[in-house]
């Protein structure tokens, strides 16, 4: 089977361009930082992907923006008789690779690791100049005044803090600054 991964680092950016013309069987798609291995549809495509299978990936920085995991997946992936394909950088990985290709799979990893680290920088940088000049406010937050107060006399109640970090569509580390 031909297998696609899509991953984007946000609900809103469109996917339609990642795999467009290659055809695939089944695809996983997952709307959040690639920073993390831990996302759901990725968990989901490795439970079902199978021997012999090929996977297609628009590129790399699509699987992982970490070297070490980038390397580490295709190595798991080749491990058990799945290909590898990076359609945008047009390399395939099969477990029998040549060296030229390893290099380049570290290369590529190694810059969207960097493109990674450069785009927080900047990020930070921004942030430090709109606080000085008082226009920095922070993230806007999730739940209205009355949605965190249902939410204090739910952990009151008893209810646990994941539980109600699930309800709300919120981290649990969100509960904790709210209460």
């Amino acid at each position: 089977m031909n297998i696609g991964y899509i991953r984007v680092s946000c609900e809103d950016q469109n996917i339609d361009r990642q795999l467009e013309g290659v055809s695939v069987d089944k695809t996983f798609i997952d709307r959040l930082s690639g920073i993390d291995i831990n996302r759901h549809q990725y968990q989901l495509m490795l439970e079902f992907i199978r021997e012999g299978d090929t996977l297609f990936v628009h590129s790399m920085d699509r699987l992982s923006r970490n070297l070490d995991d980038l390397r580490s997946i295709v190595q798991i992936l080749v491990s058990k008789g799945i290909k590898v394909k990076f359609v945008k950088e047009n390399l395939v990985f099969t477990g029998e690779d040549s060296a030229m290709s390893i290099l380049l799979l570290s290369l590529m990893g190694a810059f969207a690791e960097f493109e990674r680290a450069i785009i927080r920088e900047r990020q930070k940088e921004g942030i430090d100049i709109a606080k000085k000049k008082g226009l920095y406010k922070g993230r806007k937050r999730s739940l209205n005044p009355s949605q965190i107060e249902e939410l204090k006399i739910k952990i009151s109640n008893g209810n646990t803090k994941t539980s109600v970090a699930r309800e709300y569509k919120i981290s649990r580390r969100a509960v904790y600054n709210y209460i």
